[in-house]
């Protein structure tokens, strides 16, 4: 296997553990200001790398592709919240995990990105896997918002989107301190696009700090898709990371005791399928 793929395999289970521990603590909780302290705690986290291991020599390019990739995330966090707020989360979350997934392909393929047939059949069978996984079991009759909810989803996903590809542009000589600065411009992003939605974002009391873990988990996450990227191709790497649904719905299971439904439990298959297809590729 890779090291592309297992790095990417590793900022998917960061991004999934990341998701169950901030939905945690956003029980209660404005999921504002778990995304604001989450983005501090992230930057913390990437900084300390940075200081530490990964200084690099980062150009204002570097640091340009990042700020992108901060905005892409604030914004793709900002409409996935305010679609699961106004519609149901079996339209909402696959259509974003399946479009976060679409647009770093997309750039691949543009910019380049030639893999051989079997890594390209591995990263189709990722999509079915990815929204199969995602699905709740929402049920019943449609309803006007949810055309919303999907729009939601649909910005949300170009966010993440986003997120991968700006962060993906990123040479390994830059170091992790792009990544500390795609985490503080994520957190004033965050402050922007609440304040315009008119939501509380303010951390107040020590229970809206319960972000920090998240993003710190996170943070280690985005910098293992950033490493990533640097070993392999956009399009290949950008598609494996979206398969973090997988680890959250496996947490929940293990954790929460929460039920696999069989839907969920085909999607995991297929988004294995994926991942032995790619590395073998």
């Amino acid at each position: 296997m890779s090291t592309a793929v297992v790095l990417a395999v590793v900022a998917a289970l960061a991004y999934g553990a990341s998701d169950f521990v901030g939905g945690l603590f956003a029980r209660g909780v404005s999921a504002w200001k778990i995304a604001l302290t989450g983005q501090v705690g992230g930057a913390a986290a990437v900084a300390m790398l940075a200081g530490t291991i990964a200084p690099g020599a980062p150009t204002p390019t570097d640091f340009a592709w990042a700020a992108l990739g901060g905005v892409g995330g604030a914004a793709g966090s900002a409409f996935l919240y305010r679609g699961l707020a106004g519609g149901r989360m079996g339209l909402v979350a696959p259509v974003s995990a399946v479009g976060a997934a679409l647009l770093p392909l997309a750039v691949g393929i543009l910019t380049g990105d030639r893999p051989p047939a079997i890594v390209w059949f591995g990263v189709l069978v990722a999509f079915p896997g990815i929204w199969l996984v995602s699905r709740s079991a929402d049920r019943g009759a449609r309803r006007p918002q949810d055309l919303a909810a999907i729009g939601d989803g649909v910005l949300a996903g170009l966010g993440f989107g986003v997120l991968f590809v700006g962060v993906g542009q990123v040479p390994d000589t830059a170091g992790a301190w792009p990544l500390t600065v795609q985490s503080l411009v994520g957190a004033v992003a965050t402050v922007v696009i609440a304040l315009a939605l008119r939501q509380p974002w303010l951390p107040r009391v020590r229970r809206d700090w319960g972000g920090v873990p998240a993003g710190i988990v996170g943070g280690l996450g985005t910098a293992s898709f950033l490493a990533a990227t640097q070993h392999g191709s956009l399009s290949v790497t950008g598609v494996l990371a979206s398969t973090y649904p997988v680890f959250t719905v496996g947490l929940a299971a293990l954790v929460l005791r929460e039920r696999v439904r069989h839907g969920q439990a085909a999607g995991i298959a297929l988004c294995l399928t994926s991942v032995a297809l790619v590395a073998v590729g």
